[in-house]
């Protein structure tokens, strides 16, 4: 077949014109590049970068393959290619030798297009991850390349993502190599100009724009790909460090009510009140906000504080702050089951002094919705509590001072920006979070925030204990829950529901339901169960159920995950603990220990457990601090979607990673800092290049008021 190819128009840069005019795509490939991976102009290509090489030169003979190894590279002659079982059990097998010995390859997915293109008694290069099976070692979905005259050559050759559809279509790692190479034929330096400054460069030892993308895809040597790596990585960071700062400076800039007195409200509280002292973590924080308030500028301050630490105590005496001064305040949160745990104690904290408190969700329906939206919009309500009810159109208030958002990063950044409407000047925004965020996290995703810290429990709450059982222990476990139970305290019963899987998990739910029944004799004890399918209603009314102690058990999904307050409640059981994440179950421990006395949390799992998967049981062992597990679990992870950002909007990276490249973070925040004190609007014609790629990377993702 004919390459398809088409002149590439020169009024627009080369860089921007479609795929499908480079040599050796066309229409068919250039759409299916388009639906695959999103790969549309010669730009997309150009940083559709390799996550990896073939290094010719590094081979590992199959005989020095032993359980310590995890990845190898090994080349041999295939054979015994062959397909076995069948339906869902149904997998490819080939055997691959060198001279000292031979390993099986295995395929469970995509079987017959690999068959179709696997040739016997040809030689291959392989790579891939070793298992053991039944005493033999073995490869699961290898990267495999035929050795030829093209490739058979030393050195690093790319190794780029595809996807079984382009595969299938003959668009291989080779054709990407291919066309990659095609594309740097056609392009020179002048096609990639440079946007950082020659001073920077020379400053912090930065390879050419140019150089370092081509030495990604086509590096010489390891050296080359280190620092071509490294180039893209900081740029990658500064442009991130740079956005944050350039918010800073705006909210340092953008005028607040000013919060000038501390008077009855927040005084009358603070004397007669306050149901237990503050901690100093607590004082110093609310130090913090009133110097915030104070200061005529908009406050946008982050409030960390794990599980139980005194969070809400803050928010009150920070929304007292704000009546003191003449404003209303409202506090949002993601779930109606949170909002309503808000609505409670606040009201109950306030009862005695005859402060307006009204709850917004989007239950609350017909006359008492329009009273309350009366009240809002004529300042009768002083504080409001809901969810994203409360971002409405149809919401109105007076006076709105200040603007408390729980557990934020469920929360889209443009939810979040329709608060600053409220008013005419934005009110003051308090951002709150039980997730421990890491240090390098925070700078990338709240870098823009001031960040205010409760790192100590209040005085009296003792050390959630945590175990580790497993399932063949279960009558165990179950005998230790009905004993607590027996002393007068309840307990939760938690299991998985994730998406992909909700069906079988609702199932197990349904099964585990059954069971707990059959442990605890429905005559002596109460048992309730909350869960995702259930009408709004009727978990609502099982939930309280369990909150005011007329239910001994509750078996419940991650719905309870945040926003229930059972003091009572002295046992968590996390039922396949394993397929949980370090910060959901740190969030699901948080639910007991909220009382004054000893509370447990177990983590029940299969028997045979993965080595990721009792990493992270050993680490919810072995600590109780929620900084610790936030940034191990960033370790594990990643920062993806952890904590929210991709529904968020954030930033996203192709080549940095935060947890690794936590010094390149440091060293561009440093830099992005001193050229804004040099040139805050980028005026100057060295930094024109910074501005235009972050008007382009603007546009490109969702960046904007992240309070």
């Amino acid at each position: 077949m004919l390459d398809y190819f088409c002149p590439i128009s020169h009024s627009v840069p080369i860089l921007e014109s479609p795929i499908e005019f480079l040599k050796g795509v066309g229409p068919q490939r250039g759409e299916l590049l388009r639906q695959e991976l999103q790969i549309s102009t010669l730009e997309d290509l150009l940083y559709h970068y390799p996550y990896r090489y073939f290094d010719r030169t590094k081979l590992t003979k199959i005989n020095e393959i032993n359980s310590q190894t995890e990845y190898v590279q090994i080349a041999g002659t295939l054979v015994n290619i062959y397909e076995e079982g069948t339906g869902r059990g149904k997998r490819l097998v080939a055997t691959i030798y060198d001279d000292t010995g031979r390993i099986e390859l295995l395929w469970f997915q995509g079987a017959q297009w690999m068959k179709k293109s696997l040739r016997e008694n040809e030689r291959y290069i392989v790579f891939g991850k070793v298992s053991l099976f039944n005493g033999l070692f073995n490869i699961s979905h290898p990267e495999i390349e035929l050795v030829n005259a093209e490739n058979s050559a030393g050195g690093m050759q790319p190794v780029y993502s595809t996807t079984e559809k382009l595969r299938i279509k003959g668009i291989t790692n080779r054709s990407f190599a291919k066309l990659t190479q095609a594309l740097f034929e056609r392009i020179s330096s002048e096609d990639v100009p440079e946007v950082l400054p020659e001073g920077m460069l020379r400053e912090y030892k930065l390879l050419s724009r140019y150089y370092a993308l081509r030495w990604l895809h086509f590096p010489d040597t390891e050296e080359h790909e280190r620092m071509a790596r490294y180039r893209m990585k900081w740029e990658e960071l500064f442009v991130s460090q740079l956005m944050i700062a350039r918010l800073r400076l705006q909210h340092v800039a953008q005028q607040g009510w000013p919060f000038e007195r501390v008077s009855d409200n927040f005084n009358n509280f603070f004397k007669l009140h306050l149901p237990f002292e503050l901690t100093n973590a607590q004082k110093r924080v609310l130090r913090e906000i009133r110097q915030d308030t104070g200061l005529g500028k908009q406050m946008n301050r982050l409030l960390q504080g794990d599980v139980g630490s005194g969070k809400t105590i803050v928010a009150v005496m920070s929304m007292l702050l704000a009546l003191d001064n003449g404003f209303q305040a409202c506090i949002m949160a993601p779930t109606e089951i949170l909002a309503q745990q808000h609505y409670f104690s606040i009201s109950e904290l306030l009862s005695d002094m005859g402060i307006a408190v009204r709850l917004l969700t989007g239950a609350v329906k017909g006359k008492l919705r329009k009273e309350i939206l009366e009240e809002l919009a004529d300042g009768t309500a002083q504080i409001a509590v809901g969810t994203h009810a409360l971002i409405e159109e149809s919401v109105q208030f007076k006076n709105l001072g200040l603007a408390v958002i729980d557990e934020q990063h469920r929360f889209g950044v443009g939810q979040r920006a329709r608060l600053w409407k409220k008013n005419d000047l934005p009110p003051h925004v308090l951002v709150m979070t039980a997730t421990p965020i890491p240090r390098t996290l925070a700078m990338t995703m709240y870098g823009d925030l001031e960040v205010s810290v409760i790192d100590e429990l209040p005085p009296g709450r003792k050390e959630i204990k945590t175990v580790h059982r497993k399932d063949n222990t279960r009558a165990n476990v179950m005998e230790f829950v009905r004993k607590e139970v027996g002393s007068g305290r309840q307990a939760y019963i938690v299991y998985p529901l994730i998406e992909e899987s909700e069906k079988m998990d609702y199932e197990s739910l349904m099964a585990g339901y059954e069971q707990v029944k059959i442990w605890f004799d429905e005559n002596k004890y109460k048992i309730a169960m909350v869960h995702g399918r259930q009408k709004a209603d009727e978990r609502e009314r099982n939930m309280q159920r369990f909150v005011k102690g007329e239910a001994d058990v509750l078996v419940a999904t991650t719905v309870i995950e945040v926003g229930v307050n059972v003091p009572n409640a002295s046992v968590m059981v996390i039922e396949s603990a394993e397929r949980f994440g370090l910060s959901q179950m740190h969030q699901l421990r948080g639910r007991v220990g909220r009382g004054a006395d000893q509370s447990y949390c177990v983590l029940l799992t299969g028997n045979k457990l993965s080595e990721e998967s009792y990493k992270r049981i050993q680490i919810m062992v072995s600590t109780t601090d929620g900084f610790k597990i936030a940034e191990e679990d960033l370790a594990m992870r990643g920062p993806g979607d952890m904590y929210g950002t991709k529904q968020s909007g954030e930033m996203k990276f192709k080549l940095a990673d935060i947890v690794m490249d936590s010094a390149i973070l440091e060293e561009t925040r440093k830099a992005a800092q001193q050229l804004l004190a040099i040139d805050p609007k980028l005026s100057m014609v060295q930094h024109q290049g910074i501005k235009n790629m972050l008007a382009q990377q603007g546009r490109q993702s969702h960046w904007g008021k992240i309070s």
